[in-house]
């Protein structure tokens, strides 16, 4: 295997490089000489680094021999994708539902659907029979703008805060909406879909490139470690899940000021806003143990604790994949405790660190359920499965 070879791995089905990197600068670096290499790239700039999914294999080539040039190294065992997958009684009705709740497209190669930012967990629908008549202990938040779930709502809301729907099947999602980032209109293209957002259409890969760059240089500027994604056509600006607020980032930085200026950067760039765009989704667990849970899911996934007290999320280090959050199930419902859910976590990874993670779950107090070739399903502490798909 060449030394470029060695970079890239196919994750989900998708030749997948990250190549850490010391700021969002050296990563808007390297973004530019991977769309002139490959301008279908879909990228992900962090604070630590960036990830390039490719549709060719032929132009990981040249994105290898730019990372290089800029001092930059791969690290394919960060590689991973969450998916969600629902075992579903109608396919098409389930599917449906989830489709007109998430604004998701739908893939043409299987019973799935992929968020258009390609950003979110996919989520993809197998054939079940099995009845289960209690409320499951795994749901999804989905955020999206006021004017949008307005729109969509695809029925009268329940809960406490009135934003729980169930789809054919009985699962449960809280579709919360989301409102502006202040009243000013100076933030007029931001969203605040639990995290602040800001999805820019563009005109051409110059222009997108550009973005990028005065995004990175004006959040390096702030000390701000802002998520910035470039999608064919599409530049995302994101503060990452409640990291516009203070108590979140711990940071001395103003992130209402920060969107001001980068609002200022977009629309002088001639990028446009889609104020429909934003959407967050995330994974919400109950437990009865709250604690192991929470501990089994940092390992299976290698996440990290939110650093406030008061909040069980768990996020990824990379801040690519969907925030998991963990809630107190009553102790006396032994029925939705005992009952296997009819959705579970999926999630694909390199297939050399397929059974390292495997084990990694193991010694977290999961327990493997089964092992068909590539594909290792495993239980947390509390019958909570996910599928390790390697390759």
């Amino acid at each position: 295997m060449s030394s470029s070879a060695s970079d890239w791995r196919v994750v989900d089905g998708v030749t997948t490089a990250w190549f850490d990197a010391p700021s969002l600068g050296a990563g808007a670096a390297l973004a530019e000489r991977a769309l002139a290499a490959s301008p279908d790239a879909r990228i992900e700039l962090r604070d630590r680094g960036v990830r390039i999914r490719l549709d060719a294999d032929d132009e990981a080539g040249a994105v290898s021999t730019a990372a290089r040039s800029l001092g930059l190294t791969a690290a394919p065992a960060r590689l991973q994708q969450l998916g969600v997958v629902f075992e579903a009684t109608d396919q098409t009705a389930v599917s449906a539902f989830w489709q007109r709740v998430t604004g998701y497209e739908a893939a043409a190669a299987a019973a799935a659907l992929t968020d258009p930012l390609g950003r979110g967990p996919s989520l993809r629908f197998e054939p079940s029979h099995e009845r289960r008549p209690e409320r499951h202990r795994l749901h999804l938040d989905v955020v999206r703008p006021e004017s949008v779930v307005g729109e969509v709502r695809p029925g009268e809301p329940s809960g406490p805060y009135g934003v729980c729907h169930r789809d054919p099947d009985g699962n449960e999602v809280d579709l919360v909406p989301g409102g502006p980032l202040g009243e000013q209109a100076e933030t007029d293209d931001w969203r605040e879909v639990f995290s602040a957002m800001a999805c820019y259409r563009i005109r051409s890969t110059r222009e997108q490139v550009e973005l990028a760059k005065a995004a990175a240089r004006l959040a390096g500027d702030a000390g701000f470690p802002l998520l910035v994604d470039l999608r064919p056509g599409l530049v995302v600006l994101d503060s990452g899940k409640d990291r516009s607020d203070a108590e979140a980032h711990g940071l001395d930085v103003d992130f209402t000021g920060l969107a001001v200026a980068l609002q200022a950067a977009a629309r002088r760039l001639g990028a446009v806003a889609d104020p429909s765009a934003p959407r967050f989704v995330q994974l919400f667990l109950d437990a009865a143990d709250v604690a192991a849970v929470r501990a089994f899911w940092v390992a299976a996934l290698g996440y990290a604790e939110d650093r406030r007290a008061h909040t069980t999320d768990i996020v990824d280090p990379s801040r690519l994949g969907p925030e998991v959050v963990f809630q107190q199930i009553d102790l006396a419902d032994t029925g939705r405790r005992e009952q296997r859910n009819r959705m579970h976590v999926e999630l694909a990874v390199p297939s050399d660190t397929a059974a390292a993670r495997v084990e990694t779950m193991l010694a977290a107090g999961g327990r493997l359920l089964e092992r068909p070739d590539v594909r290792w399903r495993v239980a947390d502490p509390e019958g909570n499965e996910i599928l390790v798909v390697g390759g």
